[in-house]
């Protein structure tokens, strides 16, 4: 079991750290343990009332009206929301509760009934990027357990993959060569895998190469055949003074080609890119660059 920190509940739920004391005294919702050094904690069953509670009072319910209800009345009237409606907030908190709880059904709900409101390419966007993002920065702070990000993201993983393969090849005179893979020790696929997915809906053949491929088999890669675009993400694999040099590499082994590189590691480059390099900071340009060469 977790243990939780009034600012961590605040980073989970939305709800102002105030306005949770407030609730704590008024409502009497949560009661906070304590360590033997006196400090306040929390439980993960309290986050996962406050994330409830937080959907409720968001769709319109007011919070003297959910402290009147019981545990399971308010699990109850969550499943009908997250299950029927479309607030993709509500949906991120179901899913935050799915990835505390290792509760594969109660994601999948989620996210089978976002796909059938939304398809499939809107719910990675609308619905798992914001989680993502979410869990992101409550894992690197500390405030959720690994093992609960490894699954969340290996469900995810199964999905974007089986989407991959549904698409039947469909190219055309306009169709172009794409090469996507990650650089040596890089392991955060999911984003690459959805690049994967939209390129491949664009009609363009793509040779996927997948997580952590060093420099010295892309080498070899390009000797055996010549791509028209090359994509790779930058996250955590590359130290910021290295990503020049890893990026004048790529930009010569793969000179006949134009090299895409996106990533949180590009945000705040301080170099000028080769001629051969543009930097893609979102799904939403490699879609604008795709329509220009579709």
């Amino acid at each position: 079991m977790a243990n939780y920190s009034i600012k961590d509940l605040e980073n989970f739920t939305g709800i102002k750290a105030h306005t949770l004391r407030i609730w704590e005294k008024r409502y009497n919702f949560i009661e906070p343990q304590r360590t033997s050094a006196n400090i306040r904690y929390y439980t993960d069953e309290d986050l996962r009332k406050l994330l409830n509670v937080s959907i409720l009072n968001r769709n319109g319910v007011k919070i003297s009206k959910i402290s009147k209800l019981s545990d399971q009345n308010i699990r109850d009237k969550v499943l009908n929301l997250s299950y029927s409606q479309s607030d993709f907030e509500s949906q991120i908190e179901s899913l935050v509760i799915a990835m505390i709880d290792l509760d594969e059904l109660k994601f999948e709900k989620v996210f089978n009934t976002a796909v059938i409101n939304y398809g499939f390419e809107e719910t990675v966007l609308k619905l798992m990027y914001p989680f993502f993002e979410k869990v992101g920065v409550l894992w690197q702070i500390g405030s959720i357990n690994p093992a609960q990000e490894h699954f969340i993201s290996n469900l995810l993983r199964q999905k974007l993959i089986v989407a991959v393969d549904g698409i039947a090849p469909a190219y055309n005179g306009n169709s172009k060569s794409f090469l996507l893979f990650l650089p040596e020790g890089e392991h955060h696929e999911l984003g690459l895998i959805f690049y994967n997915y939209i390129i491949k809906k664009h009609r363009h053949n793509v040779c996927y190469l997948g997580e952590t491929v060093p420099l010295s088999g892309l080498i070899e890669t390009s000797k055996t055949k010549k791509f028209d675009f090359v994509l790779t993400s930058i996250y955590t694999s590359i130290t910021h003074d290295k990503i020049e040099e890893y990026i004048n590499n790529l930009s010569e082994t793969f000179k006949k080609s134009t090299v895409f590189v996106s990533g949180i590691a590009l945000n705040d480059i301080d170099f000028g890119l080769p001629a051969n390099v543009q930097v893609v900071k979102n799904i939403h340009e490699l879609k604008s660059k795709l329509e220009k060469i579709s």
